[in-house]
């Protein structure tokens, strides 16, 4: 419930903190004393639109804080944990801030959020309704839920929209496969032409770069040549290196025992040098056999590499993806083969998955049917004590063509009204005068209360239009819905007023020029006061007093 609305420079407002207690709580007050300031400042902690002029003239910004108490299991605590928000205990404060140039910051908890988050919030947490109201039982798009509420088909519901969810997955799939399937079929034959072209070309991993290198050798072959017989030349000249070092080591090998051993590193270092220039001399001779100098050759390296390359620019891959390219193509090729197999499948699923929805859906709209009659016995039942007896309250369910079936089933569903005995039932927002709606929209809340999970609601002069023993009618059956949810009532009815648990006046007063609205709790004796005033007017008389004795003790 809301425990404390703590408002900061809002219009005629400057500081007040207003604590809110369980049970039907009446706000009063003159004409003017600022009940709708104070309804518009708890809807700016619920998410509603900010203005530049709801900030206090002079101050440079506005805030208001709504602090509510909730029970552990209540379903908000899930839209906090969506939200990544921390949870203090069962304690829950919406918090919004607007600047004088009217942008705004919302808080949950004290941590930023953005407002369509805190409207959310509030929207789970407090339902304001007007004598007009349109976001409520005017409104055909509430009506489903409302019923589901009733006869409490939560978890039907959300079966029937997880059915639907996984008919039309399966039928966006099939309808993918059948254009994909469809388009193969026109690139078949050019498909298996390419898997063809590319089977007889056969790329092979690595081949571009081992091709363009032997191409680049054999393009510098005679030159590779001549520097190579050059440098055998040179090893060779004379009696050849490779003998130098021979000759060399006999020598040395000769006096090596008269050196006492200084020799023996040389010695061998030269013979290691003779081993190597003989090996040297192999590898050049070996390289120098290796240079392929055929034309014919080097035009088929160059047949092939370009033939690679083509083929890439064809495709616009490069050389490299061309292997795998060919892969690509088979498996486009055999799933056109396959896929008829495949497209077969997925219209079984979602014949399968759509006979699953259908028959969750006429669950539903049996259940809703069933749920329907109970519905409108019960608002009906509650007509008569709001002095709407020749009145009837009827659910509609009509069948929606299948192009219109939805997550929320295959029925579309609205309250209607007849205000005159024997009239045809129609739509609410076309039949109901205001005051009626209102009541009507009383009577259904009362029914709704134990099942909705909306634990504050505030009406704004629900009774605006009505007096007498209507009035005191609406008074009782907000006394009755209060013993189920906390309700706050904006009321100029006297009936409505004496009905209270508790009672709060707003009043305004002026102090140096400056125009300030307060609003405080009533004790017994300014209460009767008040509510003999609402009788009265601005002369509160002694038979005012004496009919408002009356009306708080026949409470």
């Amino acid at each position: 419930m809301l425990h404390r609305l703590s408002i900061r420079d809002i219009v005629l407002i400057d500081k007040l903190n207003i604590d809110f207690k369980n049970g039907l709580c009446v706000l009063t007050g003159e004409t003017g004393a600022g009940k709708s300031i104070l309804l518009d400042s708890l809807g700016l902690a619920l998410g509603a639109r900010a203005d530049s002029g709801l900030v206090r003239h002079g101050s440079p910004k506005g805030s208001v804080s709504a602090e509510f108490d909730l029970p552990a299991n209540h379903p908000f605590w899930d839209i906090l944990a969506d939200a990544d928000i921390e949870r203090e205990e069962d304690t829950l404060v919406l918090r919004r801030v607007v600047n004088a140039d009217g942008r705004s910051r919302a808080y949950i908890n004290d941590q930023p959020v953005s407002v369509s988050l805190l409207k959310q919030a509030g929207a789970a947490l407090v339902e304001i309704h007007g004598q007009f109201d349109t976001q409520g039982l005017m409104n055909p798009a509430t009506h489903r839920g409302l019923l589901d509420i009733f006869g409490n088909l939560g978890k039907l519901a959300a079966q029937t929209k997880t059915a639907f969810k996984d008919w039309k997955k399966v039928e966006k799939e099939r309808i993918e496969a059948e254009a994909a399937l469809e388009k193969a079929r026109a690139d078949e034959e050019y498909l298996r032409h390419v898997v063809e072209e590319l089977t007889q070309l056969a790329p092979q991993e690595g081949e571009e770069a081992d091709l363009a290198a032997q191409r680049q050798k054999m393009m510098h072959g005679e030159k590779l040549l001549d520097g190579m017989k050059q440098a055998h030349g040179e090893l060779s000249n004379h009696k050849g290196v490779e003998t130098m070092l021979r000759n060399a080591l006999r020598h040395l090998e000769r006096i090596a025992e008269k050196a006492e051993g200084s020799l023996n590193e040389v010695i061998e270092t030269l013979d290691k040098a003779s081993e190597y220039t003989s090996q040297g001399i192999q590898l050049l001779e070996r390289a120098s056999n290796d240079v392929d100098l055929d034309p014919r050759h080097l035009e088929a390296i160059e047949e092939r590499l370009f033939a690679l390359r083509g083929a890439a620019r064809k495709h616009d891959v490069p050389v490299t993806e061309l292997p795998g390219l060919k892969d690509r193509f088979e498996a486009q090729l055999n799933a056109v083969e396959a896929g008829d197999s495949a497209l077969q499948d997925l219209r079984a699923q979602e014949v399968e998955k759509r006979t699953a929805y259908i028959t969750i859906a006429e669950k539903l709209g049996a259940e809703r049917r069933k749920t329907a009659q109970g519905l409108d016995k019960a608002v009906n039942h509650e007509l008569g004590p709001l002095k709407l007896g020749g009145a009837t309250f009827g659910t509609t369910l009509q069948k929606l063509e299948q192009a219109d079936w939805n997550e929320t089933g295959c029925d579309r569903i609205a309250f209607e009204i007849s205000t005159n005995p024997g009239a045809p039932l129609g739509p609410i927002a076309k039949v109901a005068s205001g005051g009626e709606l209102s009541r009507f929209m009383l009577a259904l809340k009362v029914v709704l209360a134990q099942a909705d999970p909306i634990p504050t609601l505030v009406f704004d002069e629900v009774d605006a239009g009505i007096g007498g023993a209507t009035a005191a009618a609406v008074g009782d059956r907000l006394g009755k819905l209060a013993e189920e949810v906390q309700v706050l009532v904006v009321t100029h009815s006297p009936q409505v007023g004496a009905r209270g648990n508790h009672h709060l006046r707003v009043s305004k007063s002026e102090s140096n020029g400056s125009v300030t609205s307060t609003i405080r709790a009533l004790s017994d004796d300014e209460r009767t006061e008040e509510i003999a005033r609402m009788i009265s007017g601005e002369h509160v008389t002694t038979e005012a007093r004496a009919a408002a004795d009356t009306l708080l003790n026949a409470v």
